[in-house]
């Protein structure tokens, strides 16, 4: 077996594509899209968002984002508020296709594009380690992503981030049960 190395590098399967909202300082939503982030406690998410984003000025002053998973559907626009800059580009929100609903729980907005939210308020950020930590209050979604109650994969269609190749793939077929595949082995 022959193996190739990369370095020390955040290379990993999968990435999320998290798309991060805020309000500005005259109440207008803002987006930005995440690659580097993750569930670090059971309410907690992690994201590295270097200081410069708009994103970054906004929530210092709102105490609040959302995070609404980026999918196939959209690809576009996720990605467009990932390239265009919000410090020079006003209505990148809008440009990208998007229309917010305010949350009842932290002030952000909800992608109404995007089926699954995470509503957060911010813990800590730091310049230094570009991380920001926020508490997610509640999780939202979509009914139209929904059968029978419980939140359908094939419908909200997320896409993952490939970094070993700059792509955006679709998740979605299923392989095994959580806590029950390995039971085969026991």
């Amino acid at each position: 077996m022959s193996r190739k190395n990369f370095g020390a590098k955040p290379l990993t399967y999968p990435q999320p594509v998290w798309i991060i909202a805020t309000y500005d300082e005259n109440d207008m939503p803002n987006a930005m899209n995440a690659a580097w982030g993750g569930i670090s406690e059971s309410n907690q998410v992690s994201v590295c968002l270097s200081a410069n984003h708009k994103t970054c000025l906004n929530f210092a002053k709102t105490g609040a984002f959302t995070i609404s998973m980026a999918d196939a559907d959209h690809v576009a626009g996720c990605d467009y508020v990932g390239i265009a800059s919000g410090n020079k580009t006003q209505d990148k929100f809008a440009r990208a296709g998007f229309t917010a609903t305010r949350s009842e729980l932290v002030n952000a907005p909800i992608i109404n594009e995007l089926a699954v939210c995470l509503e957060c308020r911010v813990i800590s950020y730091s310049e230094e380690t570009c991380i920001l930590k926020g508490e997610i209050v509640n999780v939202s979604v979509d009914e139209s992503a929904m059968t029978n109650g419980k939140v359908d994969l094939s419908k909200v269609k997320p896409i993952t981030f490939d970094p070993f190749n700059n792509a955006y793939h679709v998740v979605g077929e299923k392989v095994g049960d959580a806590w029950g595949s390995g039971k085969a082995l026991l």
